[in-house]
């Protein structure tokens, strides 16, 4: 089943990782036997050919680079500058995989209806490149509002303010606060230009001040649910609600410590605790029971964001076993319609109405 995954960190894999994603997840491993610089060395799952192995033919792929303030302790960029810089070097990346044949952008609906057809003209996708929408993993970067329409310009579609810590223009992950005058200035401006606030990471604070500001399409890329595994990362059932309400789709990720609670990274394993993808459909179930349908969710895998084998369902073995999703589905008594929908449907659906 044609899919998309709504969040994908490849240019990191490729310009932090130094993963050349157009080879195959098995040469990408083997590259790395005995490198021991980051915890995910010898155990990527996701590349292109993985990609189109899958039927993944559409993603949302990001940039992203954090500045960090002094006293901060999270990896980063001492300036605003030093991350944009980073991000046009992961810009100028996926430019050089279109040249290449093997991505291509996808910024409105007419190219988007043209990447589904292509998709889907029942040939082989062996060679068909995989369409990417770009989106910006936490707003550091962008050093001043300014910088947003320079962003939209070069194709950027979606942004999320915040990542792990606090940022810029929000607060994100394991941090309080709300986004204030700087991060009201950044929606405006994402509002001028039709950008998709994406509310992942948000945390509570700045979350509902985010909604609260800003009118324009939301979607929540890769995020799970707090009434399963109970941290801040994940959205309260009130923010499940509050979501549904703006019509937008909530992409399941597959990051073992978000899908099982009482993960302690570094000793848990995806065996030892039971993390398959089932648990990922529990998830996606709880946010069907509270909106009373499957309109709302997704997939956002955010397979080999800074994790790999070791962090991620012990029953996928590369992206390409997101396939087994819809079995899964069915064995939940979910409708092939409601399938189709998690898959691509939902999705669509959303940036049809976006960019119409």
């Amino acid at each position: 089943m044609f899919t998309i995954d709504a969040h994908l960190d490849l240019s990191m894999n490729a310009m932090e990782w130094n993963r050349d994603l157009r080879q195959s997840v098995e040469r990408l491993r083997e590259r790395e036997i005995g490198m021991t610089d980051k915890p995910d060395r010898g155990k990527a799952t996701v590349s292109l050919p993985a990609l189109r192995q899958g039927n993944i033919g559409l993603v949302v792929a990001t940039q992203i680079a954090r500045f960090v303030a002094p006293g901060n302790p999270l990896p980063g960029w001492q300036s605003p500058e030093q991350a944009w810089a980073q991000t046009q070097a992961q810009q100028i990346w996926y430019k050089t995989m279109e040249e290449a044949g093997e991505m291509v952008q996808i910024t409105d609906l007419a190219s988007l209806e043209a990447h589904l057809a292509l998709w889907n003209d029942g040939t082989s996708n062996d060679q068909k490149p995989v369409g990417y929408i770009l989106s910006l993993e936490g707003a550091d970067s962008i050093v001043t509002p300014a910088y947003v329409e320079r962003a939209y310009q070069y194709g950027l579609r979606a942004i999320g303010p915040a990542h792990y810590g606090p940022g810029r223009y929000a607060q994100g992950t394991d941090a309080t606060g709300f986004i204030g005058l700087a991060g009201r200035e950044l929606l405006r401006e994402m509002q001028r230009f039709n950008i998709i606030l994406d509310a992942t990471h948000l945390c509570d604070d700045s979350f509902w001040e985010a909604l609260d500001y800003f009118e324009g399409p939301v979607w929540a890329s890769h995020n799970n649910c707090r009434a399963l595994v109970n941290h801040n990362r994940q959205f309260s059932d009130e923010q499940i609600r509050e979501l549904i309400a703006r019509d937008a789709v909530i992409g399941g990720a597959l990051d073992a410590w978000m899908m099982v609670p009482g993960w302690v990274r570094g000793q848990s394993t995806p065996e030892g605790t039971n993390c398959n993808l089932a648990k990922l459909i529990d998830h996606l179930d709880h946010i069907c029971q509270i909106a009373g349908n499957a309109n709302h969710i997704g997939i956002g895998s955010d397979l080999d964001g800074a994790f790999g084998k070791e962090q991620c369902p012990y029953d996928l073995e590369t992206i390409a076993d997101l396939q087994k999703i819809p079995d899964l589905l069915r064995q939940r008594g979910y409708s092939e319609e409601d399938i189709t929908n998690v898959m691509h449907g939902n999705w669509l659906r959303f940036l049809r109405r976006v960019w119409s």
